[in-house]
């Protein structure tokens, strides 16, 4: 049996705890009676990524996961740049690190030695692969990638073959959920100057689904990152569809959507959508051959957080919705309750 190093040091930004996070703290806690975490400031994290949660929320993610079994041998500090305490703490013997920051660790160590201190041991970490074999980590979590297990979102039976709506499904649907920007129908550009001003600061992608949606987008002049047209409204054949402008769009896709389904055709031309926005910021336009309605269901689960999808409510008005994880778990349970085309109600 190895024997335990009094005090470790293992620092990062640990935003969206995940498997791997606990992976790496399970490790650690292998080599050293007692371990400091050591999370990097709200500063430094918002200029990597602005949507990174807050310094306390992050430690108490941590601690929510850690308490009942580590309480006594992890205590936190706050990392204000890529050393940390590590050059001049005269009390760790050891610091844990993972394969793209060792050279970070022989830098410290090389600062200890001017410092008059002895070297730090280094442990290289194992990471957590995610379910395509690559480490599951919280910038992929951030960009809508991967879950926090490292799992895809979206249902797998649905890269085969469409999947369709129930019953019950179609009951979790009846009320929207999101926030109702309520406007006349025979004017969108009312309820879609409301939401232009609502969600001006979006960092995320803006997608709009429907017709209607994306017309009044243009109208009062909105960013638009990815739309989803089908020249229907309520079912029906809408006039004014020809009234779009789809060379305001980089990138036109199209796909095969029948009404009360989801399909391969249609998570294909989301994924290359929003892979695009990713990419390089192209906006793109889906064109549906059939329905766009259950769209959301599918977005939601593709786009990085923090993007927006906007979707009428007919007779109401225009629905916001952010991309959160909650959105995603909510309508992964949504379509927990779809069926394969081949199966019953």
């Amino acid at each position: 049996m190895r024997n335990l190093f009094n005090l470790g040091l293992i620092g990062g930004t640990f935003d969206r705890f995940h498997k791997g996070h606990i992976s790496l703290i399970n490790q650690s806690l292998k080599y050293c009676n007692k371990l400091e975490i050591w999370i990097t400031t709200d500063n430094i994290a918002k200029i990597k990524d602005p949507i990174i949660q807050s310094w306390d929320d992050r430690q108490a993610e941590i601690l929510k996961h850690t308490e009942s079994f580590f309480p006594s041998r992890i205590t936190f500090g706050k990392l204000k740049d890529s050393f940390g305490p590590a050059p001049s703490h005269d009390l760790a013997e050891v610091i844990f690190c993972t394969e793209d920051n060792i050279k970070n660790c022989e830098k410290i160590n090389i600062l200890r030695l001017k410092n008059e201190l002895p070297k730090l041991s280094i442990v290289e970490l194992k990471l957590e692969n995610a379910w395509d074999e690559r480490p599951i980590s919280s910038s992929r979590i951030r960009i809508g990638e991967i879950d926090r297990n490292g799992k895809k979102w979206y249902p797998e039976q649905i890269i085969q073959s469409p999947i369709k709506i129930t019953k019950k499904a179609e009951g979790k649907l009846k009320r929207p959920y999101g926030e109702l920007i309520i406007g006349p129908e025979n004017d969108i550009s009312v309820a879609m100057e409301e939401v232009k001003r609502k969600i001006s600061n979006t960092i995320g992608p803006i997608i709009c689904v429907g017709d209607v949606t994306v017309l009044g987008a243009q109208l009062v002049k909105n960013r638009m990152d990815i739309a989803l047209v089908d020249g229907k409204t309520k079912r029906k054949e809408w006039k004014d569809a020809g009234n779009i402008d789809n060379s305001k769009f980089s990138n036109f896709l199209s796909c095969s959507n029948p009404p009360g389904q989801l399909t391969p055709s249609l998570l294909k031309s989301c994924e290359m959508a929003v892979e695009s926005w990713k990419e390089d910021n192209t906006q793109s336009i889906i064109e549906v051959e059939g329905e766009e309605d259950l769209a959301p269901l599918i977005l939601h689960l593709l786009s990085p957080l923090g993007g927006i999808i906007l979707y009428g409510q007919p007779g109401k008005g225009v629905v916001i919705r952010e991309v959160s994880e909650e959105s995603k778990n909510h309508c992964q349970l949504i379509l927990s309750n779809f069926k394969l085309m081949n199966e019953n109600n």
